[in-house]
């Protein structure tokens, strides 16, 4: 029976799974470790709501096991030391140079945690992958493992995968009432021993058993799956834009069929979040490796397509703008990838700012999660005013309320979901914005009736009417 539990990265996997594990397993000590130790300053940190992750739900779990079996250091050699099974969730990007750069995993964090384990792991270590990994990146975890094992200590070592299947914003419902929980491996008893883990809240039928390779290519395949539906229906979006249709009326009526259904059949501005882009172009890069250039060039187009909507929206609002931006004041209404979260990584508002920077724009971003240290790293620009507007150079701020961002500006770009932007009051809005003024509609979530009425023109994805 399993009593310890480490799980190596604390960030927005680690963190939220192995407390859901933490709370409804008591009797399991789960320890989560990193070596950023300001990340673990804010997991320990008595405020709750300084966790490094935002997450609706994650301080409530935190609070309840925190102190009692759950806890977070940066001293992962005891904690691997200690423990009965290792989680591995650290990160795995796509790499920006070397061979396969720009699409194939960057896997030297995942190697280096496997050697760590296979220093200061004791007797017998089940090693869970939980990071999303190339097919067959178990078979290297192992060999490091087992070279580890070969002298007289009698360690052995056992490798399972383990994929999340986390929708950022509603992670920690995802991880307590889960559609399946997938376990792969060639060792039974260790996936019994990680099934009955889960067994203590998910019931048997949704606990899937399958093998090492099977388990990591389905998570692939899952996220690649949910990306296509965002990068159809987004080009379903901009034909209804010039054919007079409502990709929101396509959407149900295709989305009734059961063969089809309807989730992930909104138009927006695409996809992004960690997982999507970096897993096809993983799956891209292993089908041509493995001689199958037809099937890489088909998932290929999935992401081509998603970058295309960023920068054709951004286009858009050029030439909605007398076709410039140049010392124009645009608001920006979210910068997160997607609502509930404060995760920006791959976040359609990074390409479509940068666009519209480029071309002279000044932008006063609003979000009410993402720091503004965030967005400068993401920009890969410094927050500061532009002392000449028409100087040709954009430049952005961050706007602390919408009603700041929006004052003085020519049009509002909505690209975030953020529930508090589907009740904006635009009639006490527009009179602060600089006439004739535009708000783009990248997420559908406006009040169309009201922003027609408070005297703004309205552009609305995949919508031909406005």
């Amino acid at each position: 029976m399993t009593q310890r539990i480490c799980c190596i990265g604390a960030g927005y996997v680690g963190g939220p799974t192995m407390a859901v594990i933490a709370d409804r397993c008591p009797q399991i000590h789960v320890q989560v470790v990193d070596i950023n130790q300001a990340r673990i300053d804010a997991w320990n940190d008595a405020d709750l709501s300084k966790l490094p992750v935002y997450e609706p739900g994650l301080d409530v779990v935190v609070g309840r096991s925190r102190g009692r079996n759950l806890s977070f250091s940066t001293d992962v050699s005891a904690a691997i030391a200690a423990a009965d099974m290792v989680f591995i969730s650290v990160n795995t990007p796509t790499k920006t140079k070397g061979l396969g750069a720009g699409q194939a995993s960057d896997l030297r964090w995942v190697e280096a945690c496997a050697r760590e384990v296979a220093q200061a792991a004791t007797g017998h270590t089940i090693v869970v992958e939980k990071s999303t990994l190339p097919v067959r990146t178990a078979a290297a975890i192992k060999t490091i493992l087992e070279a580890a094992g070969d002298g007289e200590d009698q360690r052995t070592f056992s490798v399972l995968s383990n994929p999340e299947f986390l929708a950022e914003g509603t992670a920690i419902r995802d991880l307590e009432a889960p559609d399946r929980v997938l376990i792969g491996g060639d060792d039974p008893a260790s996936i019994d021993t990680l099934a009955a883990i889960y067994a203590h809240w998910v019931p048997q039928r949704q606990i899937l058993r399958t093998n090492l390779w099977s388990s990591e290519l389905s998570k692939l395949t899952a996220n690649a799956f949910l990306a296509q539906r965002i990068s159809s229906i987004n080009s379903i979006a901009a034909f209804c834009e010039v054919s007079g249709a409502d990709v929101r009326e396509v959407a149900r009526a295709i989305g009734t069929d059961s063969r089809i259904g309807p989730k992930f059949l909104n138009a927006g501005p695409g996809f992004g979040g960690s997982c999507f882009q970096k897993d096809i172009l993983n799956l891209v890069y292993l089908c041509r490796h493995f001689g199958l250039p037809e099937v890489a060039d088909y998932w290929e187009s999935v992401v081509a397509l998603n970058t295309w909507q960023q920068h054709r929206i951004a286009r858009l609002v050029v030439e909605k703008l007398f076709g410039t931006v140049t010392g124009k004041r645009l608001a920006i209404l979210g910068f997160a990838f997607k609502a509930d979260t404060n995760d920006t990584r791959e976040a359609p508002a990074i390409r479509i700012c940068r666009d519209l920077l480029e071309e002279g724009a000044q932008l006063a971003i609003h979000d009410p999660k993402v720091a503004v240290q965030q967005m400068a790293r993401d920009l890969q620009q410094k927050a500061e005013p532009q002392e000449d507007a028409l100087s040709g150079t954009g430049s952005w701020a961050e706007a602390c309320t919408v009603e700041e961002a929006v004052t003085g500006a020519d049009a509002v770009l909505v690209l975030t979901e953020w529930q508090e932007y589907r009740t904006l009051n635009w009639m006490s809005l527009a009179p602060r914005m600089r006439k004739p003024a535009w708000v783009f509609d990248a997420r559908a979530i406006t009040d169309h009736e009201q922003v027609r009425a408070a005297g703004l023109t309205l552009w609305c994805v995949g919508d031909g009417d406005v």
